[in-house]
């Protein structure tokens, strides 16, 4: 291949966006797809959050959306250095824009000055109206390239705003659609961010509106709600500070999770940043150091970050005038200062908050001593199951028939309901490379219990052990002796369930296991259709209609239903289950921006209110199969 000076190629203009959308949107899947929707939001949102508009107005289709908001309106007049449009070089240049520095923006979400001529760039159509000084300018692109002539109209003296619509290019994002759940929730966050703006969303002739006074206080209230779980601290810390500009409402609850939901500039931050250290280390301080002036909390106990953390849900959001993302889709924020900011600014106001709410107080201090405890307890079987493996394989449990591999990156841990199964998975497996650990019936609720408990139960100690990594505050997940942890149940209503039990088992006390991908979901056949001299295999009472529907018209299946896995011969298994070129497996997951609504989920079907379980069933009762599991991970 020629590589000479030739071979250098300079791209022009937008083109380079085309080429290469990743580097500015993060992918060309669901999520770049609305991260389009965003930037332009995002816009509009920075001028509610300097007070000039109170107005946002999405209105969504299937591939088309815009957006209209009451603020000033964007430039139209020529720009100074180009002799262009002010207008056309936003949307036609990057790292063009009015939020570099200067009057235009004292805090915004976007940095970059890229976003804007992005979305042009992705689009195959975009119209932008601009409304301001008694006039209406509008200009249509396509693919990022000038449309014809930029037109203009009278308006009153008194409107001001813009308008984006636009159509993402199918070249670039082929046949994805919006979600309007997806569209609601990421505004509905936004309202609680921007309070006293209005927000109103408009999908195939329905609206919806929202506006919250309260800010971060009304999110947190609204999440509680939502999650279901019992407050420790009855009336949640707030404190909204003007210089530097910090928001923070949080709780404690009777959860065994934790979670700090964090913004920067309107912008949420999944992978948090210097602001959730912040808040994160203001609090382990003053919590620790209030517990160690107090005589009812044994001195002896350890208390651990962990444990002061342990059913915290908080929020905090912070607005920087020269924010310091990481990459374009600006997850984590950078900016050291804001740590310290957010110590400073948050500290007094709450231990001011510990000593004005002493019953609240006590509360709390009485949970972090039981969750300290707890871990005690679990880091004493860590240890124990620790040395025991460093000794002997002796100390394994007895149930589990081990693989003769001590590779923990190609071997694969089964956890099979019941004996019947587990003789037969014991006869299917590869003995290299595949182990078996039968449970019995259904495991422990772990939602609902504490983990002392959890440490006492036979067969959740005997998962903790075989997996190897510990639990709590000494979980290392280099330790683990498995590459895969798949969960084997029967393909009927009491097998779902019990797969349910072990996925809240891992979620809540095991979640790095399901973050680095090390969790799967074993898809069995529930049926066995013979047609003819064929075989196949129907998962459900759904995909054997299926199969049958497709099957010729003269033939007469023959079907039999597995009662369960220890029904099955070992052969058939071995096929279906087992072999890892024919069997069928799911990876757990918890997809970005879902945190949150994983958590709801799991609290809400898990937890201790039947009356909350009854209406998350209730509400989704029109797309439940029977005998399926609702869990959305």
């Amino acid at each position: 291949m020629k590589y000479d000076a030739s071979a250098i190629e300079v791209l022009e203009g937008l083109e380079a966006v085309r080429r290469r959308p990743a580097m500015y949107i993060g992918g060309t899947g669901i999520e770049g797809f609305h991260h389009l929707l965003w930037e332009i939001v995002d816009n509009s949102v920075d001028e509610a959050i300097g007070g000039y508009a109170t107005k946002i107005e999405i209105d969504l289709g299937e591939r088309k959306a815009s957006v209209r908001d009451n603020g000033r309106g964007i430039p139209y007049g020529k720009h100074p250095k180009s002799g262009k449009s002010a207008l056309d070089v936003i949307f036609t240049t990057l790292h063009a824009g009015g939020k570099f520095g200067g009057d235009a923006y004292k805090t915004s979400g976007g940095l970059h000055g890229v976003g804007s001529s992005v979305v042009n760039a992705l689009s195959s159509y975009l119209r932008v109206e601009s409304t301001r000084e008694g006039k209406t300018v509008a200009r249509e692109f396509s693919a990022g390239k000038i449309k014809g002539r930029m037109s203009s109209s009278k308006a009153r003296k008194s409107a001001h705003g813009t308008f984006v619509e636009f159509v993402p290019d199918s070249e670039i994002f082929g046949d994805l659609t919006f979600n309007l759940e997806t569209v609601y929730q990421r505004l509905k966050v936004k309202a609680y961010l921007t309070p006293g703006t209005t927000f109103t969303l408009t999908y195939k002739g329905q609206v919806e509106e929202f506006s919250f006074s309260g800010g971060l206080s009304d999110y947190l209230a609204d999440t509680l709600t939502d999650l279901g779980d019992a407050l420790v601290t009855e009336f949640p810390f707030t404190v909204n500070i003007d210089e530097p500009r910090i928001q923070v409402s949080l709780a404690w609850t009777d959860s065994s999770s934790s979670n700090i939901v964090s913004f920067a500039n309107g912008i949420p931050t999944q992978d948090g940043g210097t602001h959730v250290k912040g808040l994160d280390s203001v609090i382990v301080s003053q919590v620790r150091a209030w517990m160690g002036n107090r005589k009812d909390v044994p001195k002896r106990l350890k208390i651990t970050p962990d444990d002061v953390r342990e059913g915290l849900l908080a929020f905090v959001s912070v607005f920087v005038e020269d924010p310091q993302f990481q990459g374009q889709t600006k997850d984590r924020l950078n900016n050291f200062e804001v740590k310290k900011e957010v110590e400073e600014a948050v500290a007094h106001h709450f231990v001011d908050w510990l000593k004005s709410n002493s019953e609240q107080t006590d509360r709390l201090i009485h949970r972090v001593v039981q969750a300290a405890r707890a871990m005690q307890a679990a880091r004493d079987a860590s240890v124990k199951v620790k040395r025991g493996s460093a000794i002997s394989r002796l100390c394994l449990p007895g149930k589990l028939a081990d693989c003769s591999s001590q590779c923990n990156e190609t071997t694969e841990l089964f956890l099979v309901e019941g004996d019947s199964a587990g003789g037969s998975a014991k006869q299917a497996r590869d003995r290299k490379f595949q182990a078996i650990l039968p449970l019995r019936g259904k495991i422990l609720n772990t939602e609902t219990a504490s983990l002392a408990k959890v440490m006492k139960n036979e067969e959740l100690k005997n998962i903790i052990e075989a997996v190897g990594c510990g639990i709590g505050a000494s979980f290392d997940i280099d330790r683990r002796r498995y590459g895969k942890v798949i969960l084997l149940m029967d393909a009927d209503s009491d097998g779902h369930h019990i797969t349910v039990l072990a996925l809240t088992f891992f979620y809540r006390h095991l979640p790095e296991l399901i973050a680095d991908g090390r969790v799967y979901l074993s898809m069995p056949p529930l049926y066995r259709v013979n047609i003819g001299k064929e075989t196949f295999w129907a998962k459900d009472d759904a995909h054997l209609e299926e199969l049958l529907e497709n099957s010729p018209r003269r033939s007469n299946p023959e079907i039999t239903r597995f009662k369960g896995l220890g029904e099955m011969p070992p052969p058939v298994l071995k096929q279906t289950a087992l072999n890892p070129p024919t069997r069928s497996l799911s990876r757990v997951v918890i997809p970005d921006g879902k945190a949150l609504a994983t958590e709801a989920t799991i609290s809400t079907l898990m937890g201790k209110d039947p009356g909350a379980r009854h209406e998350m069933i209730s509400l989704h009762l029109d797309s439940i199969e029977e005998g399926s599991v609702l869990l959305d991970t």
